[in-house]
């Protein structure tokens, strides 16, 4: 499985409470403007609607050798979920606070999926809580590689 893209700000603004897979349905001028690496999930986020899960604003550009059908870079598109994933989903997106986030987008064998979590948006002190985590053990592990070199 390789990335092709990855929405870093889901993980700094949402606490992410569970994560699924789901498919993706694209046109062929979006899966060779994928494949030629023009796709972000930027500000990408998911919506259940009448039974059906759909990604918003994950922006795949327009594919430039196309003749004369061409998509629309931002345009919805339809994730492909089982019933009850989605069903889990619309219950767990009902609670006040939470919402689905596309997390990243990534190839499986020949087809490209979409991990979608289900968030809670971080406030300013669990962002500086993190940053103050990170630091932490950015330290710890400069200590501990360098007393390893000395022993060594």
């Amino acid at each position: 499985m390789s990335d092709i893209s990855v929405n870093r700000k889901a993980l700094r603004d949402y606490h992410i409470l569970e994560r699924m897979e789901a498919g993706l349905e694209l046109k062929g001028t979006e899966v060779k403007s994928i494949r030629a690496g023009r796709a972000n999930l930027g500000t990408g986020y998911a919506r259940v609607e009448n039974g059906e899960v759909y990604l918003y604003d994950a922006d795949i550009q327009a594919y430039e050798r196309a003749s004369f059908e061409q998509h629309e870079p931002k345009r919805r598109r339809r994730l492909l979920l089982h019933k009850q994933e989605i069903d889990r989903l619309f219950g767990l997106t009902q609670i006040k606070g939470h919402t689905l986030v596309a997390l990243r987008m990534y190839w499986k064998k020949s087809r490209v999926k979409v991990e979608l979590g289900v968030g809670k948006g971080k406030e300013a002190r669990d962002k500086r809580q993190d940053i103050k985590k990170r630091v932490v053990k950015r330290e710890t592990d400069r200590e501990i590689a360098k007393f390893n070199r000395r022993q060594g």
